[in-house]
């Protein structure tokens, strides 16, 4: 009784290989001899049949064959390798501060130079006064400033002559959470703000003041005492750069959100209250401050704006960008929160949705300013597409014009 050749599964035919019937490898495996063209009549059960022909000696297998596994494997690694770039993008290169201040110094600086911090005129001024004459009083003068001692023993009114300190200590309370990472244009919140502070900082430093920082991003802070000088500008930038890589680095980035999760549960919302109370006992004397943010915050900030105002000349300097004020048509888009990482699939399509959404900015705009007023603070405000230097100038000249406008109403209340 003679035997049947052996198949070329390596098996009698019926047996099982791989978990695959000796009949199936065997017509595999000479369809994988001839190419892949003879693969075609299989498309339901091709996935299994060729992982178990991957395990059989490669001289088996055709050379087209080989060619079409090893570019799938290769477009798979591919992917995989994108798919991870998304969702733990790298830290964009850290610029270097020396040359962010050259930069600004040639772009910004020296347009803005003489009409921040003048020898003569001023737009911030200092808080210390120091007696320096006593005159007679003449019509227009300010009567709180009458010394009624003098006047009593000469018996002719006389008026005190004070010299102002014009050295100026500033601070910057900056928000650096996850929002101000937000920008549709080419200069994102972050950079913007960066921007900002280097420039003011420079400014103010020329001419012998001090300036120091608070940083706040993701619960946690940094301070930065004032100090003057070029190289503590310096500093202070690379502290902001480094504050800012520090939560970008994929260690400090917040886990993939889940379906169906809360905000709390997801991430840690700005708190701009406690930002705020948390620099009352850290700036001492009474300063200049910058209080740079967007402004979007989980709490209400209006009373301790207020505390701190009392104290303190406080400037409001909000960040935005067009698109925080008006969407545009853009299709289906999924939004991610940036610091909670809370997601929502909305249709831009839908004209009702659009106008709900410019409401509520309008709504946003409105609450802020009232905000401001209350507080008693004047609010700069920076697009990421408007020009750093025109805002400034522009801001500078409505302050100025107040200035003006408040001294005439104090000159008009005096009693002739």
């Amino acid at each position: 009784m003679s035997k049947s050749p052996p198949t070329p599964s390596g098996g009698a035919a019926g047996s099982k290989r791989n978990g695959v019937r000796g009949t199936w490898g065997s017509g595999l495996r000479s369809g994988l001899q001839n190419g892949v063209r003879r693969l075609a009549p299989l498309p339901g059960r091709i996935g299994r049949p060729v992982m178990g022909a991957l395990r059989t000696p490669v001289q088996d297998v055709g050379p087209n064959v080989v060619r079409a596994v090893r570019a799938w494997a290769a477009e798979s690694r591919r992917r995989a390798e994108e798919r991870e770039l998304a969702n733990n993008p790298p830290p964009p290169p850290r610029a270097d501060p020396e040359t962010v201040m050259r930069k600004l110094e040639w772009t910004v600086i020296r347009r803005l130079d003489g009409l921040l911090q003048g020898d003569y005129r001023t737009l911030f001024r200092g808080f210390g006064l120091d007696l320096a004459d006593l005159r007679e009083y003449q019509p227009n003068d300010d009567v709180r400033h009458i010394d009624w001692n003098v006047t009593a023993r000469m018996q002719v009114p006389h008026v005190r002559e004070f010299q102002e300190d014009r050295e100026v200590a500033a601070w910057f309370v900056l928000d650096l959470s996850g929002s101000i990472d937000f920008g549709s244009y080419s200069v994102r919140k972050r950079a913007l703000s960066s921007e900002f502070v280097t420039v003011l900082a420079r400014l103010l430093t020329r001419y012998g003041n001090r300036v120091g920082a608070i940083l706040h991003g993701d619960g946690d802070h940094e301070m930065i005492p004032a100090r003057a000088g070029r190289r503590h500008v310096l500093h202070l930038i690379d502290r902001m750069f480094d504050f800012g890589a520090r939560r970008k680095t994929p260690a400090a980035a917040p886990a993939k959100p889940k379906r169906g999760a809360t905000p709390e549960a997801l991430g840690k919302e700005t708190d701009l209250a406690s930002v705020l109370q948390r620099a009352q006992p850290l700036i001492r004397r009474r300063s200049v401050v910058f209080l740079v943010s967007d402004f979007i915050s989980s709490t209400d900030w209006t009373r301790a704006l207020a505390l701190l105002a009392r104290r303190h000349e406080v400037v409001a300097v909000r960040l935005y960008d067009p698109l925080e004020v008006a969407l545009p048509d853009l299709g289906l888009v999924v939004m991610q929160d940036a610091e909670t990482g809370e997601q929502m699939f909305v249709d831009t399509n839908d004209a009702g949705f659009r106008k709900r959404f410019a409401a509520a900015a309008e709504k946003r705009e409105r609450d802020l300013r009232n905000a401001f007023a209350e507080a008693g603070v004047d609010c700069l405000e920076l697009a990421t597409d408007d020009r750093l230097d025109e805002a400034l100038l522009r801001f500078m000249r409505l302050r100025k014009q107040r200035s003006r406008m408040s001294a005439g109403a104090s000159n008009a209340a005096i009693p002739r």
